[in-house]
């Protein structure tokens, strides 16, 4: 499974594989219960993960590079229902976060996605298209 390919759904918590698209929706796989179906995009919005975007006190940065800074970090994975911790994880793993413009709700699901994407054995990487642009 590639990270290009994962998605996060408002109203629905976790992550999903894109499987299929449709005028309509989507079909997606749940990567935390292996679970297929259809979702609707009259009712849900679909948000790749690649072109999340994080505040920080110079230049948004992709949220890959925040995910690569939690792997980086030698400090262990706070538990994502406590805000204090999950904040005091940031300030020591991503000291340039823009504590100020970054919800603790976004500091806690990225706590979670990034369970999920360990869980998974998935490396947060940009596709080669997204790097080649940017070069």
């Amino acid at each position: 499974m590639e990270y290009n390919k994962l998605i996060s759904v408002t109203g629905m918590s976790g992550l999903f594989e894109l499987v299929s698209s449709k005028n309509d929706g989507a079909i997606l796989r749940s990567l935390e219960d292996k679970t297929t179906k259809f979702v609707s995009s009259r009712i849900h919005n679909f948000s790749h993960l690649e072109s999340i975007e994080v505040y920080t006190i110079r230049e948004n940065v992709n949220l890959v590079d925040i995910f690569k800074a939690m792997q980086a970090s030698s400090e262990s994975l706070p538990n994502e229902k406590d805000p204090a911790a999950v904040k005091a994880y940031f300030q020591k793993a991503y000291p340039d976060m823009d504590f100020d413009r970054v919800y603790a709700s976004d500091m806690k699901k990225m706590v979670k996605w990034y369970g999920v994407l360990k869980a998974n054995d998935i490396e947060p990487k940009l596709s080669e298209q997204e790097e080649a642009e940017e070069a």
